[in-house]
């Protein structure tokens, strides 16, 4: 199903396998274990009314930080970059963030805080001090939510840094496919007291090992609770690409969401798809051209 208004992809993403920032690949699916580039992406962009993109960061490197943002450079499409800065060392990630937000590229900040060897990594004094930069220049950050536990960060984010923008990725992986409500719905529930928090419908994969792209039916009950606590205009569309290779790859993915979101009805399918997004990440005109 097409929309009659550009689509803001808000969660997409680039490697290079023959750099050494993403050894995280090699526990994932073949089919995404190589490199893949902006060209790799032009044609789903087009086939499925896709506008504008966020390109999200894959590692925490200061190289793959600048990969994107001579994409970015190069490519209109790409209309905001959500960049890494060490938080944990707060005199270093100052004048980087400072230089980044120069840049007219970078709307947000996001940190791999799942491949942390400490579980609790955002509550480290350190790490609060460097998300303190975040809350005070007004840069949104994007909160990976792999396990309950990392779910769990939303409350406390929200109390401690009570200014910062937050978007949780992904809907923090339910457990698309099964029934299982909990832990998921009541954290969801509690980080949605914040208005300041937002999330991300994209990354909505059947459960491991499942190969295949999750269908509609199977998705719709965790986007029912989604729309009753957050509300469309709290809620962006993504497509997780490349990631979405490995369930179909891009117009499968992206054309069962964009399916099952204009099923809420015109309004709320025009948040979901472009306005959430374009606000929270600012994605203004002076953005994309790089000013």
């Amino acid at each position: 199903m097409r929309v009659d208004y550009p689509i803001v992809d808000a969660h997409q993403h680039f490697w290079d396998v023959d750099q050494p920032d993403y050894a995280w690949l090699e526990r994932e699916p073949d089919a995404i274990r190589r490199t893949f580039g902006f060209d790799d992406l032009r044609p789903h962009l087009q086939a499925s009314g896709v506008g504008r993109t966020v390109l999200v960061q894959a590692a925490d490197t200061a190289s793959d930080t600048d990969a994107m943002l001579r994409l970015a450079d190069a490519h209109p499409q790409i209309a905001g970059v959500v960049a890494y800065v060490p938080l944990e060392q707060p005199a270093v990630a100052e004048p980087q963030l400072a230089e980044l937000m120069h840049t007219g590229r970078v709307c947000g900040i996001r940190n791999l805080i799942h491949d942390q060897p400490d579980p609790d990594w955002l509550r480290r004094p350190d790490v609060a001090d460097g998300l303190a930069l975040l809350e005070a220049r007004d840069v949104p950050f994007d909160l990976v939510a792999v396990l309950p536990r990392h779910l769990e960060y939303a409350q406390y984010l929200s109390e401690r840094f009570p200014d910062l923008r937050i978007v949780i990725d992904h809907l923090a992986k339910p457990p698309v496919g099964t029934d299982r409500r909990e832990p998921w719905q009541v954290l969801m529930r509690a980080a949605a007291e914040n208005p300041n928090v937002y999330a991300k419908v994209s990354g909505l994969y059947p459960v491991p090992g499942a190969g295949s792209a999750a269908t509609a039916e199977q998705l719709r009950p965790w986007l029912d609770t989604a729309l009753s606590l957050f509300g469309p205009d709290r809620l962006m569309f993504g497509s997780d690409w490349p990631v979405a290779v490995a369930y179909g790859d891009y117009e499968q993915v992206v054309g069962t969401l964009v399916e099952l979101v204009t099923g809420y009805g015109a309004d709320v399918a025009r948040a979901i798809l472009a306005d959430t997004a374009t606000g929270f990440y600012r994605l203004t005109p002076e953005r994309q051209a790089g000013r």
